[in-house]
């Protein structure tokens, strides 16, 4: 999430050279978060051009330019292969239509490129939504954007997250960006350093659900979206001197199709038809170098069964994540101008997951779901925008059923539980 103060830019198309961090949404925490007297948790932030609009600096009709990407190497150890991957780039374009009304878009390219009937590449709207500022402190947006869960679904760029990939809770318990279509109120009350957000969106897809995944799949993404079912998710969060504690939650129909189709499927229907609940609560520090990080979430599906009888598709009941990361800047007591504007973060973080830590009574159990990961390694920043990365992962987890096999082939490779990662990257915005 962005947090450092927001700088108006003087150069024209210049005024690029600042923050992308993500969405309209943080930049009054920022705000709020400097009075108190709050460091970010990385203690150099990058401006980019999409903090004009979501600070309000841009007081007269403009359009802004920005944007991010990521590139990474990936060496697995046990089954001995490599990959490269041009993992995403997104451009960023924004309107300040006047002082209290902003459009703000996000187009995403991962992998590289899309070719036709090859599973290579994705181009979709990262977000497309309208802001409408109703007082310094309190705004409504409008569109596809990202709901406010966790820690990186709204702070997503590579350079505000330790590591080459993101947390691996914050991809498959709570989806890595997450949108959706919908409206949202967001604000800060003005006596106390706390934000709130409320939004109403469309709600998830069973039918799309995918073993092993979460409920990522079951996501809209502003692509032809039931409006049949419906979700609200909501977020409180409060700054308490060096620390951000964060308590956010969802819930909402995973059913949409008419009342005659599921009748037909032996299902019920309705707005909040077999709804979905995720809770997840963080705690966020930083102060003189050192950055750390809590994290844990939830996800209760009591109507799992009935999905497994119409879709086959295995979804569990209950999964959960937590992780629990702590960086320390070894340049932060240097005392020279050479560094003044650089960091090399040294960090660990350790994970652990079950994406099926409750199966109802259709279900297979997979032990492969149920992981642990260790990380550790370097970032460098020579400026607030640029990263550059390297990890090693020690990943464990547990034995592949083999009943999940319907044709098992006649040779077919041990499953590791244990394997090795060493992830390597490069990040920008702008």
């Amino acid at each position: 999430m962005p947090r450092s103060t927001l700088k108006k830019a003087l150069l024209g198309i210049s005024l690029l050279q600042l923050s992308f961090a993500a969405t309209a949404q943080q930049d009054t925490e920022q705000k709020e978060k400097i009075r108190s007297g709050m460091t970010p948790a990385q203690q150099l932030i990058a401006n980019t051009g999409e903090d004009l609009l979501t600070g309000g600096n841009a007081d007269h009709a403009q359009t802004v330019i920005s944007g991010y990407g990521q590139a990474s190497y990936q060496r697995n150890f046990q089954y001995k292969t490599s990959t490269v991957n041009l993992d995403r780039v997104v451009l960023f374009v924004g309107h300040q239509f006047n002082n209290r009304i902003a459009f703000f878009s996000e187009l995403e390219i991962a992998d590289a490129r899309v070719e036709g009937g090859k599973p290579k590449g994705e181009i979709g709207m990262e977000q497309a939504y309208l802001k409408f500022s109703l007082n310094p402190r309190q705004y409504i947006v409008a569109g596809l954007f990202l709901p406010r869960l966790g820690i990186l679904n709204e702070n997503h760029l590579p350079t505000n997250f330790n590591g080459v990939e993101r947390p691996l809770v914050e991809q498959l318990v709570i989806p890595s960006t997450w949108r959706e279509l919908g409206v949202g109120f967001y604000g800060q009350m003005s006596t106390l350093p706390i934000a709130y957000s409320i939004a109403v969106v469309n709600g998830l897809d069973a039918s799309s659900f995918t073993h092993g995944t979460g409920i990522a799949d079951g996501e809209g993404g502003g692509q032809r979206s039931s409006g049949n079912n419906l979700a609200a998710t909501a977020s409180i969060k409060a700054f308490v001197g060096d620390f951000q504690v964060q308590v956010a939650g969802y819930a909402g129909g995973t059913i949409g199709i008419s009342s005659y189709t599921a009748d037909s499927l032996h299902m019920t229907s309705g707005m909040l038809a077999a709804p979905i609940y995720l809770g997840e609560a963080d705690v966020q520090y930083s102060a003189h170098g050192f950055s750390a990080k809590i994290l844990g979430s939830y996800i209760s599906y009591p109507k799992a069964g009935d999905i497994n009888r119409s879709y086959a598709n295995n979804t569990p009941s209950a999964m959960y994540g937590v992780y629990a990361e702590l960086g320390y800047n070894l340049f932060e007591t240097i005392k020279s101008e050479k560094f003044e504007n650089k960091q090399l973060i040294a960090f660990a973080r350790y994970e652990k997951l079950d994406l099926n830590a409750s199966i109802p009574t259709n279900g297979i159990y997979d032990g492969t779901l149920k992981q642990s990961h260790l990380i550790a390694g370097l970032n460098f920043m020579p400026i607030p925008n640029i990263t550059v990365k390297a990890d090693v992962r020690l990943t464990n987890t547990g034995p592949f059923n083999k009943a999940l096999l319907i044709n098992p082939p006649p040779v077919i490779r041990p499953y590791a539980e244990n394997n090795t990662f060493l992830n390597i990257g490069i990040g920008y915005s702008f």
